[in-house]
Order: structure tokens, then C-alpha cells, then sequence
């Protein structure tokens, strides 16, 4: 097969290059002398932290099959999503690490799902049993982390990623946490009302950002004091943003962007299974949940949040709306950090796959090509 060559201008740095793919590999990238206008932008795929489910898929399931994960990773990789951390929600701990098993085996009978599958994340069980910072996960199965537990963990996923929501208040979290990071886990702190000082010792200890900031909270916080402004405060602390304008105000989208510096926030869907399927009914581990028209991922007969529909994609485009900037000005939120944050290897470097994005926009809009290991997938227009 001869080699595809493009002329495209490089995202990181506005000049031409031409980019060469050959055998779903990247083989070049050179800079042109020349400037000619009108190229695509270059972009690298998207990687999502946290997924719980797609495509009607709910990886919260003992029994969920080769086919089912297939089918969630094409839906992912259709949204431009290349690379995620299978997200596992609060259960029993033997239940939970039963299922980063069944899905390792899944992963590695299928070349598809190495790919796209980086890694785990466990959000849960260490986290609040308290009512609001819970959400969704079933408080009776939350626990004290301790080195026991990340030692069985570590014994199951071996070198592969691994992510860890905790919160603080347990007097067991410090320790757990630099047992963790000797393991060669990532620990963010989440779904806690951690006080100021139980943060600053759990980041003294080695953790390092904090689960989907503004949710895992109750709606009504206290004005002066509150884990919003305590983790803002922190500057350690990186922080994973949800883009679907629900579970984060635009208002306090921008604000979180005005006091963190760039280089400390992510974006991530914390999609369950309804994402990329439309509204209706789901399950979501041990749980039916309701979609509505607006997105709104909700337990029946409950106001409070339990995941999102959000795909990858679109949250580029939430996020931009929001921040009033053009995707390209948001695309490394949703790319190279969490890649970044969790010790990914960089997308867009020689020898990667050919996994790619064409953004060119005019004034009709914006339209996206997606390509992965050199093929397209899919193209994407959003209107003006």
C-alpha cells in the first residue's frame, strides 16, 4: 500500500507540514517552507479518563462481552475519542477487581480493544459515604483504602495505567495514597468534603488531582467554605472538568479557567452508558437510570446527577462555547493532558499509530475529519 501524504498545519505549532502515514503508522512529519493557506488543522485524538459506559454499553456489568466493548470503542473512536480509562463506579471491592479482570481478558483477545482500552479507573470504593458527596455510588460499599487493597490491585493490572479517586477524610488515605504511588499509581481525590488541611496532607502524600471537579457534591453548597473553592485553592492539584454544561455551569466553567492554570485541568466525559445512544432508559451498575431530551443523566424520581451523555466530541464543542474560543483553542484539554496526567504516550510522534483529527473550519462552520490508524471513520460539520 503506498503511503498517504497531507499537507495540513501542525496544532502546536502553525506552520505547514506534511504529514505521512504509511501501515497505520506515522512515519513523518516535516516542516514546509513554503505557506500555502487553507490547510486542515492537525490534531491529535481525543482521551477520556473516565468512562463508565457507552453506546449502550454499561461497563458496570459482570458479564458484558467482546462484542459490547467492541461496540463501545467504535461508538468512542466515532466521537474522536482514540485512548480512555475504563471507568469501574463503587461496588464490592472482590466485585470490583472480578471486573478489571474479565475486561483484561476481553482486552487482550482483541487488538481493537488494546488499542483504544489505556488503562483503569477505579472511582470508588474509597470514597464519602456522606449523602451529596456519595452521588450515585452506593454508600454501603464504600471503605477505607489501605495497602492491602492497592497490593491486590496492583497484583491484577500489572504496568497497565491505573487511576484512583479517594477521599481524604479517611485517616487511612495518606498512607493508602503513598503505597499507591509506589505501586506506580495515579491518585485524584474525589467525591469528598475533604477539609482544607486533609487535602494538603493527601497531596503531601502524593496525590495529584481531583475527579470531575463541581460534581460529586451536593447542588446547595456553603457560600464562604465549600470542596469547590478548597480544591481551587490547592494549586498542586490538577482537576478533570465534565464539558456537557450541566454538571458545570458555564460560569463556573470560566471561572475554573480564570483561577487554575492550564496546564492543571483536563476535560473528561464521565460518560455512562448512554452516551452516543440518545435519551431513554439505562443501566448503570445495579441501577436503572432515565436520559431525558436534555442530555440529563438522573436516578428515577431523584434530582441528582449519575454520570453524563456526553460524547468526547461534542464536549469539544460544549467546552469552546462556553470558554467563547474556537475548538483548536481548547482541544489539548481533551487530548494531550489527560494523556499527560495519567502517563500516556503522546499521540502525533513518529512510529505512533496514524490516529489523527482534520479540523478546517470557514464560514459554513467547522468540520472534522477522524482517522484512525490511517482510515477515516468519520467527518463531523457543525454549523456557524
Amino acid at each position: 500500500m503506498s503511503p498517504e501524504v497531507r499537507e495540513v498545519i501542525d496544532y502546536r505549532t502553525g506552520h505547514v507540514v506534511r504529514l505521512t502515514c504509511a501501515d497505520g503508522k506515522i512515519r513523518a512529519i516535516e516542516p514546509l517552507a513554503t505557506v500555502v493557506t487553507g490547510q486542515p488543522v492537525l490534531l491529535p485524538p481525543l482521551v477520556d479518563i473516565q468512562v463508565n459506559g457507552y453506546a449502550g454499553v454499561d461497563f458496570q456489568r459482570d458479564n458484558c462481552t467482546a462484542a459490547e466493548l467492541e461496540r463501545a470503542v467504535d461508538g468512542l473512536a466515532a466521537a474522536a475519542c482514540g485512548r480512555f480509562l475504563l471507568t469501574l463506579v463503587t461496588n464490592r471491592w472482590e466485585r470490583m477487581l472480578a471486573r478489571v479482570r474479565h475486561y483484561q481478558a476481553l482486552r487482550a483477545a482483541s487488538p481493537r480493544l488494546q488499542r483504544r482500552i489505556a488503562g483503569w479507573h477505579l472511582e470508588g470504593p474509597f470514597m464519602s459515604p456522606q449523602p451529596g458527596f456519595h452521588g450515585a455510588h452506593p454508600p454501603e460499599f464504600m471503605e477505607a483504602p489501605s495497602a492491602a487493597r492497592m497490593q491486590q490491585l496492583k497484583a491484577i493490572t500489572g504496568d497497565d495505567p491505573v487511576l484512583l479517586t479517594m477521599a481524604p477524610e479517611w485517616p487511612e488515605t495518606p498512607a493508602a495514597i503513598r503505597v499507591a504511588r509506589a505501586l506506580g499509581f495515579h491518585v485524584w481525590l474525589g467525591h469528598t468534603d475533604a477539609t482544607a488541611e486533609q487535602i494538603a496532607t493527601a497531596v503531601a502524600a502524593g496525590a495529584e488531582g481531583f475527579t470531575h471537579l463541581g460534581n460529586g457534591c451536593p447542588a446547595e453548597l456553603h457560600r464562604h467554605d465549600n470542596i469547590i473553592f478548597r480544591v481551587l485553592d490547592e494549586p498542586r492539584l490538577r482537576a478533570s472538568l465534565i464539558t456537557d454544561r450541566i454538571h458545570v455551569s458555564p460560569v463556573l466553567f470560566r471561572l475554573m479557567h480564570q483561577v487554575m492554570e492550564p496546564a492543571r485541568i483536563c476535560y473528561t466525559t464521565d460518560a455512562m452508558s448512554a452516551a452516543g445512544a440518545g435519551p431513554g432508559t439505562y443501566d448503570l451498575a445495579d441501577m436503572k437510570v432515565e436520559v431525558g431530551a436534555d442530555g440529563i443523566v438522573r436516578q428515577p424520581g431523584k434530582s441528582n446527577y449519575a454520570g453524563s451523555s456526553l460524547a468526547p466530541l461534542e464536549g469539544i464543542r460544549r467546552a469552546a462555547a462556553m470558554l467563547r474560543k474556537p475548538p483548536v483553542a481548547v482541544w489539548d484539554y481533551f487530548s494531550t493532558q489527560p494523556a499527560l496526567f495519567v502517563g500516556l504516550a503522546p499521540a502525533l510522534s513518529l512510529g505512533a499509530p496514524a490516529d489523527y483529527c482534520l479540523l478546517q473550519a470557514s464560514a459554513a462552520g467547522t468540520r472534522i475529519e477522524i482517522h484512525f490508524t490511517g482510515e477515516p471513520v468519520r467527518e463531523v460539520t457543525w454549523p456557524v
